[in-house]
């Protein structure tokens, strides 16, 4: 036998030994599934980019993309068949120096996953909120974006955005947003909001928020408040507890709902999935502020080679 067929035969050898010594993870058909879905995802963001392909021009990246996708549900006394499955897609296109994303994404973008509120109100848009949009920046690192696409029940739509955060002191930290946009039936909005957040030690983060939205369809401001606290016991374990408040300006500054939770996150099985339980008690204005005790139940997965 030949020094090459030993060679071969001798690394054959040792990693079969090392498949050996490796415990085999449970519940391979999640490995596929997220393997599956995650080409899937990158295959789309590759055939966006080469639209923008210049012949002649050495690719310097490969197009990345990434999805989050989200199943919940969050029965309620007087409400049991509340569902909430989410889901956004987010490609990233190098040939346009990185300046210009699609998302695509079945909530709006002016309320952020994970922190919406348990009772909706689907006069602000919330049972159809699939958007498609281009976003574009004059830099990768830029404040300020733009977008153009459709939503709200295929309206057209157009918007410009600007965030940052300011640093106050070693554990205090400003987050700022603030964006006008015009949807082709809704007509002109805005929103405008500011994230207080405090470090009280490296495993909790007090957090207050608060949100205004403008809505030209109706002349009025929709507001929201919450306050936080996140605490994190180890790398895959938080919870977050919370009291939030909701309402309108019109025909006055009232509380139209109210809630607390206390939000249990785990990372389980694999780095890329999370599942949640959040028991909670709503107050609403239309239910004559009486009580109602739910329970949340979530998965929540990432899919991407980004």
């Amino acid at each position: 036998m030949s020094f090459a067929a030993l060679h071969c035969q001798s690394a054959q050898d040792e990693q079969g030994a090392a498949q050996k010594d490796e415990p085999e993870q449970a519940y391979p058909w999640l490995d596929d599934m997220h393997e599956n879905i995650a080409q899937s995802v990158q295959d789309t963001a590759i055939w966006f980019d080469d639209f923008f392909f210049l012949d002649g021009v050495m690719h310097q990246e490969v197009a990345q993309a990434e999805a989050r996708i989200r199943l919940g549900w969050e029965p309620r006394t007087r409400e049991l068949n509340q569902f909430q499955n989410r889901f956004r897609v987010r490609v990233r296109l190098p040939n346009l120096k990185n300046r210009l994303d699609i998302v695509l994404s079945d909530y709006d973008d002016e309320a952020a996953l994970g922190n919406e509120r348990l009772g909706r109100d689907d006069s602000f848009g919330d049972s159809d909120r699939l958007n498609l949009a281009l976003r574009w920046r004059s830099r990768p690192n830029s404040g300020f974006s733009h977008r153009i696409g459709v939503g709200r029940g295929l309206q057209t739509f157009v918007k410009s955005r600007y965030r940052n955060h300011y640093s106050l002191a070693t554990d205090t930290l400003l987050r700022i947003e603030g964006s006008v946009y015009y949807y082709s039936d809704d007509g002109f909005g805005s929103h405008f909001s500011s994230k207080f957040d405090y470090s009280a030690n490296v495993d909790t983060l007090y957090r207050f928020d608060n949100n205004f939205y403008y809505r030209d369809r109706t002349k009025d401001w929709l507001w929201r408040h919450s306050w936080q606290s996140l605490h994190q016991f180890n790398r895959k374990t938080a919870i977050i507890t919370g009291y939030y408040i909701e309402g309108l300006s019109r025909p006055n500054y009232q509380l139209n709902e109210h809630y607390v939770s206390m939000r249990w996150r785990q990372n389980a099985l694999r780095e890329w999935l999370f599942y949640e339980v959040e028991p909670f008690v709503l107050w609403r204005r239309d239910e004559h502020f009486s009580p109602s005790y739910g329970l949340a139940l979530r998965v929540e997965g990432f899919f991407g080679h980004s």
